[in-house]
């Protein structure tokens, strides 16, 4: 019993202290229209209201501001841990393939110590061998480093998200002071261009509404005000969020949560949190190391036991093993690996994609699965009037960004009217000096609606500020959430009208019940059951359509009524607000970017999903899904067949539904087995009103199907989802800091169509197989993206044909070599067996060859080593084929040709290169290499040409029978059933 009471007086305790904090989680109270708080009922207050309300207009005094910043600390978010440059540094040294490159180094330098140790003349080559391998392992490195260094000096100029200087009120005077400065409790007021200082609960607002897109997702400005509207706070009107901007009005409020505590810092939290997975470049790597190390130690081992076997002493067999370890490390693989990402990063740039991280680069170009925000991504983030509704009609406008779209018939006396309205009852206007610029390319300070609205005007009727001035304003009333509709009072410069104009628009609905009367074709006449069914309809139709509609009247006051200087009262309104004249309606939306859905229908032919997660509404997102062809001509989701079949939603299985529209509200009672059943059987996918952490399970879902994920976003709220992709692309112009900081990749230009030009130019993958045994390049969009599982890097095939097929006859064709020359020498092959300790032996000077010739040790040496540089210059012989078959997959290189002038120079500078150790003086010494005669350089020839002609017989043999097993190495047969290069 004790302990109940107990336990019940503690819980007690916690919850004031909780009430009194209340920094963690929000708790929304319910709020008159003036934004005072209800009370409770039952409960007296200590206070009366007057009093409550005088002391928070006085605000904080400066010594309880300062307790609370002590006590809180500043109003930033915490940045991210970051990686000292140092340690970046060393993993770009020593990780990944380096780290067996490090190994084979130090081989070197272990053998060249054994021989130094155990010979009077030790062989330097190890030696030279050893510091190569450092040599470009160090450069690589450095490299690698520099190229990362350099995009995260680019990083470094995005950062500008948080505002610098903030107005607060405190001891009852308004104050400018540091943003940072900011504690809870304080009262911070916000106007139209200042971006919100903390997360703020509205007590007071006049026509205020703030840009949630880079929070929500919302395209839209959202209305502040003091109403409690929703219990999801971040649905909610009476709290503004910090970051936000503010577009329009004004608004007081009490800042609620400062720096990691507001909603964007616990977002930034999250995503600094989430620790990024392995890129498939780097899994493939490791899966090639473990395979060349498993190789390369099972044939030193075997040339190991053979030495022993053959007499060889165990130093001996030491250096045999490894030499052949280190023989069969490819040097060349990290600077190829980090030369292709480089070189394809820089191409990337010029199409407006910069890469934070190398190995990003690959990454894109394997993606099987895109999630993409809407707004900015998909769309062009500008508001645009799409539709016109007048004259029973409704009517497209051009919504392209270059203005080639469909038009209308402009020429209406109703257009006329409906356009002056548009133009005069709006608030936003073009910044200056801006006319040189196209009309759509202009900046507007004002609500986005309006902005849509000033620039359709301009576009269709001339110069706003032109109408504005012959029609001055005389009074407004500014748009609130209680009247749902905005007005003003002009004077009318037309003798055939009366001397002032009253124009208002607003919700559809509310503007249509304040009127009698309608404009049709120029005139007006009675608002009869007809024209509001028509009325209906366009407004059902256009909403349907995911636009934002508005409705717009007209009056002309009476000239007896309203003469000339007549003094409009807003606050106390002394003109008619009812009884007016309808003139149309106006939808505005978010359009679709030119390129998009060319780009989607690409993604769409190559097996690449894209997936639309946004916080918009679902109607406008799925219609946008429509626009871009996310959701494709024919699909329909499962409203769309209980509407076709005029029954219930529930009566449709979601299977029968190729697309489908989840809601955020559904997505969160759902479990991941669910969410992994909407993701496995329907094609085309739009989430809608998603949070944060939605994103995030969408990206876990998507990677449970085994997809590899790009997720494209500009938001704070799309920041840990970027972080947990595979592959997270933000937005540079649009983008916050915060969603910058978590991705891999940024579109400079904003644009999703960049992703898919940059999954083209990403495709390194082949070519890295190319350093390996193959040099291709196709269109990566008309083929499936590889499978990271099943198309390996390094696989089965491409170790036979390596080492068990073309590795064979070049390998013999070196050996045939090396025996033509001891052969010319005196030494025949079948004279070999058995001379090799009198051949090793220093103090034998006479040894005898084939035909009776004494030869001293280092006459013996001296062709040994023209031995080893034959058996050198055969393999680069050999060399020039195996490059020349890896141009193509099916074709002949007859059909294909010799049309790369690089490669042609490459391969003259390979054989130069190895002309030059072999006859440039010094070389004996430096690294052994002897002069060749003529003759010998043809060796290998017999071999080169086997090469190709088996090659060729292959690709002839594959061309016959498209898919069958000639095709030496591609596990997946998408990767042989395209052109060649």
């Amino acid at each position: 019993m004790y302990l109940s009471i107990f336990w019940a007086i503690w819980l007690y305790v916690l919850y004031l202290f909780v009430l009194q904090t209340g920094n963690d989680k929000y708790k929304l109270a319910a709020t008159s229209e003036d934004g005072v708080k209800k009370p409770k009922k039952g409960k007296k207050s200590k206070k009366d209201m007057e009093e409550l309300k005088k002391e928070v207009e006085l605000g904080l005094t400066n010594f309880r501001a300062k307790e609370i910043l002590a006590r809180d600390g500043p109003n930033a978010l915490t940045p991210p841990v970051t990686t000292p440059e140092w340690v970046k540094f060393c993993r770009q040294l020593f990780g990944g393939f380096q780290t067996l490159l490090w190994i084979g180094a130090f081989l070197c330098f272990f053998a060249y110590t054994i021989q130094a140790v155990s010979e009077e003349e030790p062989a330097n080559d190890n030696l030279y061998l050893g510091l190569v391998l450092a040599f470009v392992v160090s450069v690589n490195g450095c490299f690698s480093y520099y190229q990362e260094a350099k995009s995260s000096r680019i990083m470094d100029s995005f950062k500008n998200l948080v505002p610098q200087k903030a107005l607060v009120i405190r001891d009852g005077e308004e104050t400018i002071i540091d943003a940072e400065e900011v504690v809870v409790g304080d009262l911070v007021e916000v106007k139209s261009g200042d971006r919100v200082p903390a997360d703020i609960r509205v007590i007071s607002a006049q026509g205020c509404k703030v840009d949630n897109s880079s929070l929500t997702g919302e395209s839209e400005p959202q209305t502040r005000s003091p109403d409690f509207s929703s219990e999801n706070p971040l649905e909610t009107r009476n709290i503004a969020f910090f970051s936000t901007n503010c577009v329009d009005g004004t608004a007081r409020g009490i800042v609620i949560n400062t720096g990691d505590r507001t909603v964007m810092g616990r977002i930034a939290t999250l995503a600094s949190s989430l620790e990024g997975g392995q890129t498939p470049i780097a899994k493939e790597i490791e899966h090639f190391i473990h395979i060349i190390t498993g190789v390369a130690v099972f044939l030193g081992l075997t040339f190991l036991i053979l030495s022993l076997i053959l007499g060889y002493t165990w130093l001996e067999g030491v250096i045999f093993l490894i030499g052949i370890i280190v023989a069969n490390v490819p040097e060349g693989l990290p600077a190829t690996v980090t030369v292709c990402l480089t070189l394809t990063a820089k191409r990337m740039a010029k199409k407006n994609c910069l890469v934070k991280n190398l190995e990003a680069v690959e990454t894109l170009g394997s993606t099987t699965t895109i999630c993409s925000d809407k707004t900015g991504t998909l769309t062009q983030n500008r508001m645009t009037v799409a539709h016109m509704w007048f004259d029973s009609h409704i009517h497209i406008a051009d919504t392209t960004e270059n203005q080639t779209g469909t038009s209308f018939d402009k020429s209406s006396a109703t257009w006329a009217a409906l356009a002056r309205v548009a133009g005069l009852c709006n608030r936003a206007v073009f910044q200056s000096n801006q006319n040189h610029l196209p009309v759509l390319k202009r900046e507007t300070a004002g609500d986005a609606s309006e902005s849509a609205l000033l620039k359709c005007i301009e576009l269709c009727c001339g110069p706003v500020i032109e109408m504005r001035e012959q029609y001055p304003k005389i009074a407004e009333i500014p748009f609130n959430s209680t009247n749902k509709y905005q007005l003003s009072v002009h004077k009318n410069p037309n003798s055939s009208e009366s001397k002032h104009l009253l124009v208002m628009k607003g919700a559809p609905e509310r503007i249509l019940d304040r009127c009698s009367t309608i404009v049709f074709q120029g005139k007006e006449q009675p608002l009869d059951d007809e024209m509001k069914d028509s009325f209906q309809n366009a407004y059902l139709e256009l909403g349907g359509l995911g636009e934002r509609v508005l409705g717009f009247c007209h009056f002309s006051l009476p000239d007896d009524q309203f003469p000339e200087g007549f003094a409009f009262d807003t606050e106390d309104v002394n003109f008619p607000t009812e009884n007016l004249c309808f003139v149309g309606l106006m939808s505005m939306i978010d359009p679709p970017r030119a390129a998009v859905p060319d780009a989607v229908a690409k993604c769409r032919s190559a097996g690449i999903k894209v997936i639309m997660v946004t916080g918009d509404h679902p109607i406008t997102a799925k219609a946008i899904a429509k626009g871009v062809g996310i959701i494709s001509e024919g699909n329909e989701t499962v409203d769309d067949i209980a509407a076709r079949l005029k029954i219930s939603v529930e009566e449709v299985n979601p299977r029968d539904a190729k697309a489908i529209v989840v809601h955020g509200g559904e997505l969160k009672i759902m479990t991941p087995e669910q969410l992994d059943e909407v993701l496995k059987h329907h094609t085309e996918i739009v989430f809608a009103r998603t949070s944060p952490q939605q994103k995030l399970i969408i990206v876990e879902g998507c990677q449970r199907q085994g997809a590899i994920v790009a997720v494209t976003g500009d938001g704070v709220n799309d920041s840990p989802a970027l972080k947990k992709a595979d592959i997270g692309v933000a937005m540079g112009i649009a983008g916050s800091d915060v969603s910058k900081q978590a991705a891999d990749m940024i579109l400079l230009d904003d644009n999703f169509a960049s992703i898919v030009t940059g999954t083209l130019i990403s495709q390194i993958y082949l070519p890295l197989q190319d350093e390996l045994n193959l040099d291709i390049y196709i269109d990566i969009m008309k083929r499936q993206p590889r499978n990271a599982e099943t198309d390996r890097l390094v696989n089965e095939r491409l170790i036979s044909m390596s080492y068990g097929q073309i590795g064979m006859m070049q390998a013999v064709g070196g050996f045939f070599t090396y025996f033509v020359i001891l052969a010319e020498n005196g030494f025949l092959p079948k004279d070999l067996v058995g001379i090799r300790i009198g051949w090793e032996d220093r103090y034998v000077s006479d040894l005898e060859d084939s035909y009776g010739q004494q030869w001293t040790y280092e006459r013996r040496k001296i062709v040994e080593y023209t031995c080893h540089t034959a058996f050198f210059t055969s393999i680069v012989i050999v060399q020039w084929t195996d490059l020349l078959i890896c141009k193509t997959r099916r074709l002949s290189i007859f059909q294909q040709g010799m049309k790369n002038r690089v490669l042609t120079f490459g391969l003259c500078v390979e054989t130069a290169l190895a002309a030059f150790l072999s006859y440039c003086p010094g070389m004996d010494v430096a690294v052994r290499m002897y002069p060749m005669k003529p003759l010998w350089w043809f060796c290998a020839m017999p071999y080169s040409l086997l090469i190709f002609i088996y090659d060729e017989v292959r690709k002839y043999i594959l061309r016959q029978n498209p898919g069958g097993n000639m095709h030496f190495h591609c596990t997946s047969k998408n990767y042989v059933s395209q052109a060649d290069s």
